[in-house]
C-alpha cells in the first residue's frame, strides 16, 4: 500500500510560482510519477509524469512552465509550476502505480492506483 501525501499549494497572482511536493509513505523507485489537476466541472488531467527511468511526459498546456522531478533518496515527487496562469486553477493531486502494470511508459490518463488527497492552486489574474 502506498501512502501520498501532497503539499505546498496555494494562491499567487498570474505569472507566479509555486512548488508542489508528494511524499510517498514507501519508496517509489518502479514506479510511474504523475501530477493530475482537476478543476470544478471538469475532467481530471494529467499534468505531468515521470517514468522509472527518469523520462518525464507533460500535457501541451504546461511544457515550458512546469518540471516534474522526484528525489527517490527522500520518496518525493515535486512540481514546479513557472509563468502560473488563472487557467492552472485546479486541486493537484499526486499519483503513482508500478510502471509494469503499464507494461510500457507510464500513461497521463488518470488511471493509477494510488492517490494523495489532493492540495489546492488558487492563481487570480
Amino acid at each position: 500500500q502506498v501512502q501520498l501525501m501532497e503539499s505546498g499549494g496555494g494562491s499567487v497572482q498570474a505569472g507566479g510560482s509555486l512548488t508542489l511536493s508528494c511524499r510517498s509513505s514507501t519508496h517509489t523507485w518502479y514506479y510511474c510519477m504523475g501530477w493530475f489537476r482537476q478543476a470544478p466541472g471538469k475532467e481530471r488531467e494529467g499534468v505531468a509524469v515521470i517514468d522509472s527511468d527518469g523520462s518525464t511526459t507533460y500535457a501541451d498546456s504546461v511544457k515550458a512552465r512546469f518540471t516534474i522531478s522526484k528525489d527517490n533518496a527522500k520518496n518525493t515527487l515535486y512540481l514546479q509550476m513557472n509563468s502560473l496562469k488563472p487557467d492552472d486553477t485546479a486541486m493537484y493531486y499526486c499519483a503513482a502505480e508500478l510502471q509494469r502494470v503499464y507494461g510500457g511508459s507510464c500513461p497521463r490518463a488518470p488511471i493509477y492506483k494510488y492517490w494523495g488527497q489532493g492540495t489546492q492552486v488558487t492563481v487570480s489574474s
